[in-house]
């Protein structure tokens, strides 16, 4: 990796830094450092900003469980993993819906790069495994 491509990493990793709020991203702050690389045009701008998406989608990723479900999913029900999200990673976690028919029946909620299945679709995959 050359000199110029680790310092616009430095600075992606930077400006990521100046994007959270009480450990999570900022809407304002991402807006906000957008205009600064816009208006100041940094080396390498176009590698900046692919890596500072990068880090604002994996941070967004750490702060939400997607909950996919085959069947309906109350509002109680997605609250309740948020909250339990929440106690188990000790910050914020939202919980947002994402229908998957081919799971049958049951959940798969993803946090990240954490998975937690508790579907048809996946017991039936794992029983295939063991035979």
């Amino acid at each position: 990796m050359s000199a110029q491509s680790k310092k616009a990493q430095q600075l992606a990793r930077q400006l990521f830094k100046t994007s959270l709020v009480d450990g999570a991203v900022s809407a304002e702050r991402v807006a906000g450092v957008l205009e600064y690389v816009e208006k100041h045009q940094p080396a390498h701008a176009m590698l900046v900003l692919k890596t500072y998406q990068r880090l604002v989608a994996q941070e967004v990723a750490r702060s939400q469980a997607v909950v996919e479900h085959a069947g309906q999913v109350s509002a109680a029900i997605l609250q309740s993993i948020a909250e339990a999200m929440t106690r188990r990673y000790q910050r914020p976690v939202s919980a947002v819906a994402k229908p998957n028919p081919s799971l049958l029946a049951g959940l798969r909620v993803r946090v990240g790069d954490d998975v937690f299945e508790n579907s048809v679709a996946g017991q039936l995959a794992t029983l295939a495994a063991h035979v």
